[in-house]
């Protein structure tokens, strides 16, 4: 791809306006802002910023965009170049480099991708070590008491804090959590990290229709949608991806919830003082 002006390249902008764009960026970071360190965030915002003429879209050199950074503190390069390789695996960001006419690499072009938040990948995931099957094994009675050091040293070493295969019970969720949806969901799902990831479904699918800062709206809802999971998986329902349909459940309550105020307000001859169709997903809007 060769280098040009940001007018040649912006037929590669995925939205239709800056709006949808902000609004992609904003459903990104309210699920994984905490991937990013603090430093890496402002390269992050920095980036977005240089992304608004054609949303979605910027061309710069890496040392430019260091430099607009710096206008607020030091930033290094190396910090800039690990914000955008987590974009690129959270799958917000596509990265293209271009070359000169005359040979050599240009400057980069930044694409900004559509965020699904049903579809958004971890940046680390863990996976659990696959137990043998001792069944049949008898157990030994021979073992020196260097062997049974060595096992003890195992087990010490396993539950390590730093240990991605060690899981943390729901007495480690963050205080971000309500206790109430905590308590909803322990009997399902004993640990904290999955207790956390469906709170955070709630929470994204509340802000798409401006209830994100009513915390009772968003515990209720969200309560109730989980509810409505178990019950699913209760009659047998064969769910490929728990997450995304809990996701789902929880716009719908919250489509339900924004139209029936709306048809208060009507009826009451007010006008409401926030209209949110424009956020509102296709899908919903066509029932």
């Amino acid at each position: 791809m060769e280098s040009g002006r940001i007018e040649n390249f912006r037929n590669l902008s995925q939205f239709h306006s800056l709006k949808a764009f902000n609004h992609t960026i904003e459903k990104f970071l309210a699920v994984h802002k905490e991937a990013f360190t603090k430093g890496e965030l402002i390269a992050f915002k920095r980036l977005v910023r240089f992304s608004a003429k054609y949303p979605g879209i910027a061309n710069a050199k890496i040392a430019t965009l260091v430099a607009a950074c710096n206008d607020h503190g030091e930033l290094s390069r190396s910090t800039f170049e690990r914000m955008l390789r987590k974009a690129k695996k959270l799958g917000i960001l596509s990265l293209h480099h271009t070359k000169r006419q005359t040979g050599g690499r240009s400057h980069n072009i930044f694409i900004f991708n559509p965020f699904d938040v049903t579809k958004c990948s971890e940046l680390t995931e863990s996976k659990k070590p696959i137990q043998a099957d001792d069944t049949n094994t008898q157990p030994m009675h021979n073992q020196t008491e260097t062997d049974s050091f060595k096992t003890d040293k195992t087990k010490k070493t396993h539950n390590r804090i730093d240990d991605p295969d060690v899981s943390l019970d729901f007495t480690f969720t963050s205080d971000t959590v309500p206790a109430a949806f905590c308590n909803a969901v322990k009997p399902f799902y004993d640990d904290a990290m999955m207790i956390e990831k469906y709170y955070v479904r709630a929470k994204v699918a509340a802000y798409q229709f401006v209830y994100e800062k009513d915390a009772d709206k968003v515990l209720d809802v969200a309560i109730r949608s989980f509810k409505q999971l178990a019950l699913k998986f209760k009659k047998g329902a064969q769910i490929k991806d728990p997450l995304a349909y809990f996701f789902r459940i929880c716009e719908n309550k919250f489509y339900e919830i924004y139209f029936e105020e709306l048809e208060s307000l009507k009826s009451k001859d007010e006008e409401p003082s926030v209209y949110c169709a424009d956020l509102i997903p296709n899908w919903l809007l066509e029932k």
